[in-house]
């Protein structure tokens, strides 16, 4: 559909001539197309209706028609680093990777004249307007959600272009110094105010051991005794020596 008389007649002797010459042009008029391929054909500039064709054997004329062939297996795309700005107006450094497949060949080629390209500044402008709306630690924190969210955005509009989505995944995240210094000046506050709620808590573990043996020396006159002894013994191992002069334990 859509030929011209003289296109018409150009296909019509085209079809004559193989058949003139067969056998000998069914060798130029046949192609293999592999299982993960597809081939697109194209007759005096027209796109051929139907499917695209394949796996397998296909016909085409030798003069006329050209065929494209599109791989339909997974590909990947590396998204170099771009700037974003979160919702906390924390300026960052980005990469992702994007994992796509080659769905419908016929409406690919008509519409699309470089995928990679396309497909880059899309992620690229995906990922600014999804970050604009979260915050910089939800970024850290639900990278995977995130992804997935993008993921569905690319989807929505690579469906249009014959391109199947797979997976998203933010790969890295460059942080500014200053926002790094930052970030090590609270990891730092943190860790010391942790070190003193551990420190206190010990100091109130020691504080109940230590009312706990008052309370058991106090109630029982020769375990104080014993103790005292047992001090006294502690200081005379000591090196150098120590010089010791016990009191009695009652004036005590």
């Amino acid at each position: 559909p859509g030929l011209g008389i003289c296109e018409w007649l150009l296909t019509i002797l085209s079809f004559l001539f193989v058949v003139m010459t067969f056998p000998i042009s069914v060798w130029f008029c046949m192609k293999v197309v592999r299982e993960y391929e597809r081939a697109i054909v194209f007759r005096l500039g027209h796109l051929l209706p139907g499917r695209a064709r394949g796996p397998g054997l296909f016909f085409f004329l030798p003069c006329l028609d050209t065929y494209h062939k599109i791989d339909l297996r997974l590909k990947t795309l590396e998204i170099p680093f771009h700037q974003v700005v979160t919702k906390d107006m924390v300026t960052l450094e980005i990469d992702a990777v994007c994992y796509y497949r080659l769905e419908n060949a016929s409406l690919l080629l008509t519409t699309l004249s470089s995928i990679s390209s396309a497909i880059q500044l899309l992620v690229q402008t995906t990922t600014k307007r999804l970050l604009a709306h979260r915050a910089f630690s939800e970024l850290l924190l639900e990278r995977k959600s995130i992804s997935q969210e993008i993921k569905v955005a690319l989807d929505a509009v690579t469906g249009c272009w014959g391109i199947k989505v797979e997976r998203t995944e933010i790969n890295n995240v460059q942080l500014p110094a200053e926002v790094r210094q930052s970030l090590a000046v609270e990891a730092e506050a943190q860790r010391q105010a942790k070190a003193r709620v551990i420190a206190a808590e010990g100091e109130k573990a020691a504080s109940e051991s230590l009312r706990m043996a008052a309370e058991i020396l106090s109630s029982a006159p020769a375990a104080a005794q014993l103790r005292y002894l047992h001090a006294l013994h502690s200081l005379t191992a000591e090196k150098p020596p120590a010089f010791i002069l016990p009191l009695p334990l009652d004036a005590m």
